[in-house]
């Protein structure tokens, strides 16, 4: 531990995420106090130092951006960031313009806060990333993903990310960059839906000393800061037209004109971009440019979700178990919580995989974990006596797959009678992944 760690406020009106946050942040070797309301928060700010205050948004007695404002009137020299159950651009900019430097959404990702914490505080934390173990495993659908990684990195193109939220899209891109020949170039990530619209221009293309009121310097943009490297657009989706606009025009020119420039300058960055959303169907409504799609969806790449990577879990979750354990805390799966883990349906994919571990593991009472403790959502159990192949929308969405599943295996089962090696090639799967699925879906 260090000798004067450096003090964390924590404000938050439910004890749960007040315990989780501040355990969490204890074992990157800080020192945490909390507060449950904004009245609490306040008095702790005039009464002892802090480096750093996290405050949740909506609480009994006001909101978080009052206590972002308290610390800007009192004149404290602490850097804030805000946590919000109601995630939106307008609570990011309301925010921002209250003097906060972030905000995360709940429900929090345990990884996000740290890389938040660690950027600072300058703190390197307990756990290194699992960025490597995200993008290795046996799955069919895993060793697609890394050969067509292999090829994107040979390339100059533009490439196109899809998938899920949490299915490793940024991890994919960084692959891509760290394989390819501008590896030593930098790579600049940037999440569209966080900057507010206002900013948008100056953020992507610099500006010069004096283009608007606070421009008291020349400053680079994303395309600048990425030239000889990569510019990685995440949810691209959520760029406004206008922006879809110019986005095209630099993109097809390889020139940017800086905020109160009189002339364009030369950028050289490759484009990869991702999104959760599906871009042709926003083409279709009208909401996203089909040239600026066309500029962006030259090589695409999709990024499975986590049950489609059924037999890479175990993988992951020892990884995972590996990289959150301390010495003096080592909890233990028991058999049931791996029963249920591997039986999951992961609709946050490998992001909620990371926050059901982290959170199991830090509010453990004892030397193991149980199926309590990982606090899964549960699933409607499926109907057997429904065997329509439609999907009405009447059941969820997994239990409809599963059982569509389930019947697949069945017949295949039947006409291979009941050879399994059979039936697995019949489907086009491994043995491995056969027995997984039986296992789980519980065909004996």
């Amino acid at each position: 531990m260090n000798k004067n760690p450096l003090r964390v406020l924590v404000v938050d009106d439910e004890p749960d995420i007040r315990e989780l946050l501040e355990l969490t942040l204890i074992k990157m070797g800080l020192d945490v106090a909390t507060a449950a309301n904004v009245s609490d928060a306040k008095a702790l700010l005039l009464r002892e130092p802090f480096n750093l205050v996290l405050s949740d948004m909506r609480m009994p007695d006001g909101e978080g951006i009052e206590v972002v404002e308290f610390i800007a009137e009192q004149g404290l020299d602490i850097p804030s960031a805000i946590i919000t159950a109601y995630g939106s651009t307008e609570n990011a900019v309301k925010a921002m313009k209250a003097g906060a430097f972030d905000y995360l959404s709940k429900p929090i990702s345990l990884a996000q806060l740290r890389t938040l914490v660690k950027s600072v505080l300058k703190v390197e934390g307990n756990g290194k990333p699992l960025s490597i173990e995200r993008l290795v495993g046996d799955s069919p659908a895993m060793l697609e993903v890394r050969r067509m990684i292999d090829k994107l990195a040979r390339s100059q193109a533009a490439v196109y990310i899809s998938g899920e939220s949490g299915t490793g899209k940024e991890q994919a891109a960084r692959l891509i960059h760290e394989q390819s020949a501008r590896a030593e170039r930098p790579f600049v990530p940037v999440n569209c839906g966080a900057i507010p619209e206002n900013l948008m221009e100056s953020e992507f293309f610099g500006y010069r000393k004096g283009a608007f009121t606070g421009a008291d310097s020349d400053r680079d943009g994303f395309f600048q800061q990425a030239t000889g490297g990569t510019l990685f657009l995440d949810e691209v989706a959520d760029l406004p037209l206008a922006m879809q606009v110019k986005l095209l025009r630099a993109i097809q020119e390889k020139k940017v004109r800086k905020l109160g420039s009189p002339q364009e300058e030369p950028v050289d960055a490759r484009i990869i971009c991702a999104t959760h959303k599906d871009l042709a169907a926003l083409v279709e409504a009208g909401q996203f440019r089909q040239d600026l799609y066309y500029r962006l969806n030259v090589l695409p790449l999709r990024m499975p979700p986590l049950r489609e990577l059924r037999d890479d879990i175990p993988r992951f979750i020892g990884a995972l178990l590996d990289r959150f354990a301390t010495p003096e805390n080592r909890p233990r799966l028991t058999p049931d919580a791996v029963k249920a883990m591997l039986a999951y349906n992961y609709p946050g994919n490998f992001r909620e995989l990371e926050n059901i571990l982290e959170r199991a593991i830090a509010l453990a009472g004892e030397d193991k974990v149980d199926v309590a403790d990982l606090q899964l959502t549960p699933c409607q159990p499926l109907d057997d006596s429904d065997s329509s192949p439609g999907y009405a929308g009447s059941e969820p969405l997994q239990a409809f797959l599963d059982r569509v599943e389930r019947e697949a295996i069945l017949k295949a089962l039947d006409a291979t009678r009941f050879n399994r090696t059979q039936a697995a090639k019949l489907l086009g799967l491994t043995f491995r992944s056969m027995r997984y699925r039986m296992d789980r879906l519980g065909i004996k």
